[in-house]
């Protein structure tokens, strides 16, 4: 195990590497060829009024991509629906489900590096988890290690044991890390300590003039101003700011401007930092922080949830050794739990110091329409690595259930500045 140095995953939880070796380096992403992304999916049916299609993408975000879509066929973007959020900067191919249209009216879509075809029929929308797996191709270019063919074998045998399974830097924002400080606001009922966060925190990543429009914000909070200077790009907090010129003080309605699955992700993400907090706590107690121990939760595969005790400890070892069952953190929220171990009494802690508690959730919920009942989370994930040499190139192809992230995987083999894996 080894300690990340870098402030950026500290900052968001993501303190430790499972493996012990030197890094790679090098660099992910030079092209989109070099992070591809296969969903794996069950096929779909042929009857029902959402037509399935297989979306082809690169260099897309996948929001922007439903929107444009959804403008030429002339429909609304609620009207589409998907089972995963794939990377931004690759090539992707994944299913969507769109709602009341032929498979003729695709043929509508003309937009440059991707493509929409239909495959099926549904009764109903494609949800979010609902896929089986995500197959990724991913190319580290340049590494600078001298013994690489060494440390790729050496991680790859650590992902088959076990790598913590963090919430990766993407949960919180790639160029402005702050999705969880905004939910943090929420959470604390501080509407206006939101909005300011959202329009008006600048990050280093971000082009001059929008730092500076940000600054100027945060420090006179005047939104017509901001909009004079605010790029016409930056839609989400133009829209916010375009509501607080005509409704004064309404922080309240200038959140709920925004699409309600960007909403929803502010709270969550917070919910994603504490475990990611959580699971650093556990591995600094033990490096092998994927076995059970008393007070333990563990999550099976069929949804089963059980605690470990004295006295079921040997058989909670068992169940996880043959990949049964994983230890997992329990996400606060809503629904009240009682303490059981040293994972939930980190959770509380963390949440007490930031004057939040369950009902700060339902809060939450009544505001943006979205359930935050608290959730169990496995603290590991495991993945049999393919990787092949290019001179001073490393290519690694591995599968991931939904929910996991790629850039977990790659963190443990580059131990690189998390700015050179966007």
């Amino acid at each position: 195990m080894r300690e990340s140095p870098y402030t950026l995953e500290q900052a968001l939880g993501m303190c430790w590497y499972a493996s012990d070796t030197p890094g790679t380096g090098g660099r992910l992403r030079e092209s989109a060829e070099d992070f591809v992304v296969d969903e794996i999916s069950p096929a779909p049916g042929n009857e029902g009024a959402h037509v399935i299609c297989r979306l082809t993408k690169k260099d897309w975000e996948l929001q922007r991509a439903v929107r444009e879509i959804a403008k030429q066929l002339s429909i609304s973007h609620r009207r589409i629906g998907w089972t995963g959020t794939k990377d931004k900067h690759a090539v992707t191919t994944q299913l969507i489900s769109i709602y009341g249209i032929q498979e003729e009216d695709l043929s509508r879509v003309r937009l440059k590096d991707l493509e929409v075809v239909p495959v099926g029929r549904s009764t109903s929308p494609l949800t979010l988890g609902a896929h089986q797996a995500n197959q990724f191709s991913i190319m580290i270019r340049k590494t600078t290690c001298p013994d690489l063919a060494r440390v790729a074998a050496e991680v790859s045998g650590t992902c088959a044991q076990g790598l913590p399974n963090y919430f990766g830097i993407q949960r919180f924002g790639v160029i402005r890390p702050i999705t969880h400080l905004v939910g943090e606001q929420i959470l604390r009922g501080d509407l206006e300590g939101a909005v300011d966060c959202y329009v008006g925190a600048a990050c280093p990543d971000e082009p001059v003039d929008v730092r500076q429009a940000r600054t100027a914000y945060s420090e006179d909070g005047d939104p017509l101003r901001a909009l004079r200077s605010l790029p016409v790009p930056l839609t989400y907090e133009r829209a916010m700011l375009h509501h607080l010129v005509s409704s004064p003080g309404d922080y309240s309605g200038a959140l709920l401007s925004l699409p309600p699955r960007l909403l929803s992700m502010f709270v969550s993400a917070f919910q994603s930092h504490l475990f990611n907090m959580a699971l650093s706590a556990r591995m600094e107690r033990d490096p092998e922080f994927f076995l059970p121990y008393p007070g333990d939760r563990l999550l099976f595969a069929n949804g089963k949830e059980d605690t470990v005790t004295e006295s079921t400890l040997n058989a909670a070892r068992m169940q996880v050794e043959r990949g049964r069952c994983r230890v997992a953190i329990m996400m606060p929220g809503s629904r009240c739990s009682h303490e059981k171990g040293d994972d939930d009494r980190t959770i509380s802690l963390l949440i007490d110091s930031k004057g939040i508690d369950h009902e700060s959730f339902s809060r939450a919920s009544t505001l943006v329409g979205t359930r935050y009942d608290g959730a169990l989370r496995p603290v590991s994930l495991n993945t049999d690595i393919h990787s092949v040499i290019e001179g001073p190139d490393l290519k690694i192809s591995f599968s991931l259930p939904p929910g996991q992230y790629a850039t977990t995987v790659c963190r443990e083999f580059m131990k690189a500045d998390p700015r050179d894996m966007i």
